[in-house]
């Protein structure tokens, strides 16, 4: 087949205008698509409708971001580890009735909360915590088992 050169043009010309026509349809179809709101603005007014509440939304995001970094820098100093160790403290007397209860934040600060069980009566003490070390006294065995309980809770 011979080839000549106005059919050669030809063709390019009809590719060209198969792209033309494949890009005008696909951007009636966006504007359909962006019209379709059911004003009869012009396409400026509803671009600009687009970029004011994509503003918008970029405020609104702004605002929740720091609302949840708030919260989330509030929610470190709250009770967030619990830990219990049950045990008996004397020979004695029967069942594991004594405990320790280590209540801290996300700094592993709060206070330990020792209750001893004897025939006579219950004493309870508490001792302050602070970054996992007692503040006025220093924390026994028992204490700092239930601390690193607490800790390992929370690490699940």
């Amino acid at each position: 087949m011979n080839l000549t050169p106005e059919f050669v043009i030809f063709a390019l010309y009809f590719v060209w205008f198969l792209i033309l026509t494949f890009l005008f349809f696909r951007f009636y179809l966006m504007y359909v698509k962006l019209a379709k709101s059911g004003k009869k603005d012009s396409i400026v007014s509803l671009l600009d409708d687009i970029i004011t509440r994509e503003e918008n939304n970029k405020k609104a995001l702004d605002r929740l971001i720091a609302a949840y970094d708030k919260l989330n820098q509030d929610g470190a100093s709250h009770i967030q580890k619990i830990g219990v160790v049950r045990f008996n403290p004397f020979k004695d007397t029967g069942g594991d009735q004594s405990f320790i209860l280590a209540l801290v934040d996300g700094q592993d600060t709060g206070v330990v909360i020792s209750s001893l069980h004897t025939r006579t009566g219950t004493r309870w003490y508490a001792k302050n915590v602070s970054h996992g070390k007692g503040v006025e006294y220093d924390l026994s065995e028992d204490e700092e088992k239930a601390l690193k309980g607490a800790k390992h809770l929370a690490e699940q």
